[in-house]
């Protein structure tokens, strides 16, 4: 009989065990998340004079890879002071600044509909469930309820995003199927990725360079950076990889310009990256140029040699080899006439670039090459870029340019999946 009575007890301690493991086992699942970046931007700060006063911004961005589960990544990177945003939505895009139906989810952050991001910090949003296609558009609506102006807190942005994306009139219009748009943006406010779960043998490659990797000279809100056509390329290759455009035009190796110099954000903006296994590295002919340190601002130093613009490539190189990391090395693309900047280029700008361009195809130092150079140069004249791959100033490519230099990437450099991971971020 005492059998018999311990009987319900040891089923009923039995069930909750199970129940208990169960939800543990589940709850590791989702800590185990395999988690890939399917879109990221470069942030720039940003001191004004754009500013949101209790206002939604709808911003648009072209996913690489599809997947089920989404979460957003928010910056107050070069914020000085906290920043507030009050409601964050994301959603399938139908067209213009109008959302799929029924697409909206609320983003939380730890559970809360809204966050405060310190400054200098990034957020992560909780994952919400969201069928998302690959290489289709996305929208990710912020409320932000306090005045930008009325703080000496620069901006965290993303300029020259050639994607239209949308500024409401007052108030909180998160998730409403069409935006009351009071005005448009071509730049990305307070962003920074957009990852998904997906299977295990996932990954991302990143693309760090300046505005040629950025895609300036593409024409606006088609996605025809390069960028744009190689992640059609991995699609139709059924290749899965996401493709994470870390461009900032302007953007040099040793020097700051717009943004920091590429050595100062190579952690933030490669390593950092969920799922990331590959980079290509597409920086320099700032520093060949010698490119302003901003806008209307002169030059304030000497043109970097050859072997300094040549160490910049080897920190790099040695840091994404720490991580794990299978890196390539892109060779500079022409640029003699360009009359972008002042005296961009010249004669010996043009042995720097040989030189370096020289180093990068012998040296050995980097996985593999990428000849972008010997794809875009015109035979007659190889300083120059071809002029049907030319958008007008003989320095950035068109579309047609970028097309170009996307078909130039040997898919096999990124089929091999040998390469450790960085993580799961």
């Amino acid at each position: 009989m005492r059998v018999q009575a311990v009987r319900p007890v040891v089923a009923l301690a039995c069930a909750l065990c199970l129940l208990v493991f169960g939800s543990l086992a589940s709850g590791q699942e989702q800590d185990r998340e395999h988690w890939v970046g399917t879109w990221a931007t470069a942030v720039v700060s940003q001191p004004g004079p754009t500013a949101f006063a209790n206002q939604t911004l709808r911003q648009v961005v072209r996913v690489s890879l599809g997947g089920e589960r989404v979460r957003v990544v928010l910056s107050n990177t070069y914020g000085t002071l906290p920043l507030e945003v009050g409601s964050a939505q994301v959603a399938r895009r139908a067209a213009d600044a109008a959302i799929e139906s029924g697409s909206n989810r609320q983003l939380t952050f730890g559970g809360r509909t809204g966050t405060t991001i310190p400054a200098g910090a990034l957020v992560v949003s909780d994952p919400v469930d969201l069928r998302v296609s690959p290489l289709s558009d996305i929208v990710i609506d912020l409320y932000l309820p306090g005045d930008t102006s009325a703080s000496e807190s620069p901006l965290t942005t993303h300029g020259g995003a050639n994607q239209t994306s949308y500024v409401s009139s007052p108030g909180d219009h998160t998730g409403v199927a069409d935006l009351p748009v009071d005005s448009t943006t071509a730049s990305w406010f307070f962003l920074s990725r957009v990852d998904v779960s997906a299977s295990d043998d996932t990954r991302a490659v990143v693309l760090f360079g300046d505005s040629i990797t950025d895609g300036t000279g593409s024409t606006s809100d088609t996605n025809n950076r390069w960028p744009d056509y190689l992640a059609r390329r991995l699609e139709e290759a059924d290749i899965p990889m996401g493709v994470l455009n870390l461009g900032i035009a302007g953007n040099r190796i040793l020097s700051d310009g717009l943004g920091v110099n590429a050595l100062a954000r190579f952690d933030r903006d490669v390593l950092a990256q969920a799922g990331v296994t590959h980079v290509v590295v597409l920086e320099g002919i700032n520093d060949v140029g010698l490119a302003l340190n901003a806008i209307g601002l002169p030059r304030s130093e000497e043109r970097p040699s050859a072997e300094e613009i040549i160490f910049g490539h080897q920190q790099l190189i040695a840091r994404a080899k720490s991580h794990g990391l299978t890196v390539y090395g892109a060779t500079l693309l022409p640029f003699e006439g360009t009359a972008v900047i002042p005296n961009y280029w010249s004669a010996d700008g043009e042995a720097t670039r040989q030189a370096v361009n020289d180093w990068i195809r012998t040296s050995g130092a980097y996985d593999g090459v990428i000849d972008f150079d010997a794809v875009v140069r015109d035979p007659d004249a190889p300083a120059r870029l071809l002029s049907r791959y030319d958008s007008g100033d003989l320095l950035h490519p068109n579309d047609v340019g970028y097309a170009a230099m996307a078909e130039a990437v040997d898919l096999e450099l990124l089929r091999a999946v040998e390469t450790s991971f960085a993580g799961s971020r």
